[in-house]
């Protein structure tokens, strides 16, 4: 499975109506829902805000809804959309704006359809690999060493903040958690101490 790395836009036009399709990465249903609910809010003049999600390492939990689109004609076909495509970890909406031409249900499938492959063929994506959260303070003169470390491991800094100290907190495959964390603890000679999150 993939996990995303980005969000992405496209927009189509068909027969008038205006076809706004975006992904988001979410880290699971509760997440999706409160994108949703988000994205609702922000297209409220919009006539459909229909949506698919698929979240978890093996795919496991999905949903979508037609968004009072006839039943079977929007979410569903963005819902297998977006299955085909190996990523997991993901919200796609598609917005409607109707613009005032019946597109039957073979239309509507086919334009919600094409705006899912749209905003796919823009997504970067990478192999969902299990990471964990580290977070720790280092001494002014260590951080340095440390941020040159990191480039030894697959380290992703979430937070820097500059006080008396530097506060680190940072995603890192979790294979790897162990020898950076040993790999920490021997150059600052314990006095980084390591939160696991």
């Amino acid at each position: 499975m993939k996990v995303l790395l980005e969000e992405a836009t496209a927009e189509l036009t068909v027969k008038g109506s205006r076809f706004l399709s975006e992904v988001f990465p979410v880290t699971g249903q509760a997440e999706a829902r409160e994108k949703l609910n988000l994205q609702k809010k922000k297209y409220a003049d919009a006539t459909h805000v229909v949506h698919a999600f698929i979240c978890g390492l093996h795919a496991e939990v999905c949903g979508m809804s037609d968004d009072g689109e006839p039943s079977g004609t929007a979410g569903r076909p963005v819902l297998d959309i977006l299955k085909g495509s190996g990523i997991t970890n993901i919200l796609l909406t598609v917005t409607r704006w109707f613009g005032g031409t019946l597109l039957g249900t073979g239309g509507l499938v086919k334009a919600y359809g094409d705006s899912a492959k749209q905003v796919l063929s823009l997504c970067r994506a990478e192999e969902y690999v299990e990471k964990t959260k580290l977070s720790f303070y280092v001494s002014y003169n260590l951080h340095e060493a440390v941020k040159r470390l990191f480039s030894d491991f697959h380290v992703q800094v979430l937070e820097e903040e500059f006080s008396d100290k530097v506060f680190l907190s940072i995603l890192v495959y979790k294979d790897e958690v162990s020898n950076l964390e040993c790999r920490l603890t021997d150059l600052s000679r314990g006095e980084i101490l390591i939160q696991s999150e």
